[in-house]
C-alpha cells in the first residue's frame, strides 16, 4: 500500500500526497470533505489518510471531484461500494465521471510523447496504481449552482474549464486556500521544472481554455495552492498564475 503523507495546512484543512497525485480532507468537528480520492491502487491510501488524522470514512459526508481523470477518481467506486459515500462534482463534470463521455489522454498521445523526459517512468509508474483500468462512478451527481456548497470546509466551486470540460477547483475562503484540482499544478512525473505550472499540452481536453480559465484563480485572494500534483504552494495566487502562463509561452 502506498503510505500516504498527510500535512495540516490550515485549521481542518489537510494535503494529502501519495507521491504521484494528491487529495485533501475538511474538517468540520467530526465531519469532512475528501476532495478527490487518487488512482485505483490508493483506495486503502485514503482511508489510511482519514484515520491518520483521527476520523473514521463514515465521517466523510462527501467525495468532492475537481475533474474525472482516472488519478482523481480511481478509488471512488471501491470507496462508494463500501461506505455509500455520495460523490458531487459540477454538472458537466458529473456526466463525465459517470462516462457518457471520456476526456483523458489517450495511449496513443501518451506513446507520441514517450520521447520526453520523465514520461516513460511516468507512464510505468501509472500502471502500476491501476491507472490504466476503466474506471466510471455511476453516483457522481453535479451540485448545481451552490455557492458555498454545505460540505464541511464550506468549499465554493471555481469553474476551470480546460483540462476538462467540467474540470472545477475549490477556494476555501475560511483558510485563504485554493484546491486546483489540474488547473494550475506544483510538480508532476513529466516535468522538470519546480513551483506553479501547467500539465503537459497531451494531458488538457482544451489547452487555450485551459489556460484561460486559471485567471478565475488569480482573484480568488488566497495564499496557498493546494494541487491535484507537486506540493503545497504558499504565497499569492496571482502571482502562480502568471508564472505557470510565463512558463507556457
Amino acid at each position: 500500500m502506498t503510505t500516504p503523507s498527510v500535512t495540516q495546512v490550515a485549521d481542518g484543512t489537510y494535503f494529502v500526497d501519495a507521491g504521484s497525485v494528491n487529495w485533501i480532507l475538511l474538517g468540520d468537528g467530526r465531519a469532512l470533505t475528501l476532495v478527490d480520492a487518487g488512482y485505483p491502487a490508493h483506495r486503502d491510501a485514503v482511508v489510511a489518510s482519514v484515520e491518520s488524522i483521527g476520523h473514521r470514512m463514515t465521517d466523510v459526508e462527501a467525495i468532492l471531484v475537481t475533474h474525472a481523470h482516472v488519478d482523481h477518481i480511481g478509488s471512488i467506486p471501491a470507496l462508494v461500494q463500501q461506505f455509500s459515500t455520495p460523490v458531487l462534482t459540477s454538472d458537466r463534470e458529473a456526466r463525465h465521471a459517470r462516462r457518457e463521455y471520456l476526456e483523458q489522454a489517450t495511449p496513443a498521445a501518451v506513446a507520441r510523447n514517450v520521447w520526453r523526459p520523465g514520461v516513460a517512468g511516468w507512464a510505468l509508474h501509472i500502471m502500476r496504481q491501476g491507472g490504466l483500468e476503466k474506471v466510471s462512478v455511476p453516483e457522481a451527481r453535479g451540485f448545481g449552482d451552490a455557492s458555498p456548497l454545505d460540505l464541511p470546509g464550506r468549499p465554493v466551486p471555481v469553474a476551470t474549464p480546460g483540462h476538462t470540460s467540467g474540470h472545477t477547483a475549490y477556494l476555501l475562503p475560511d483558510v485563504g486556500a485554493v484546491v486546483s484540482g489540474d488547473a494550475l499544478i506544483t510538480g508532476h512525473g513529466t516535468s522538470r521544472r519546480e513551483g506553479p505550472q501547467f500539465l503537459l499540452p497531451m494531458f488538457h481536453h482544451d489547452v487555450d481554455a485551459a489556460h484561460r480559465a486559471i485567471g478565475a484563480l488569480a482573484s480568488s485572494g488566497a495564499d496557498v495552492l493546494l494541487p491535484g500534483h507537486g506540493p503545497v504552494y504558499r504565497g499569492s495566487i496571482d502571482e502562480a498564475v502568471e508564472r505557470a502562463l510565463r512558463s507556457s509561452r
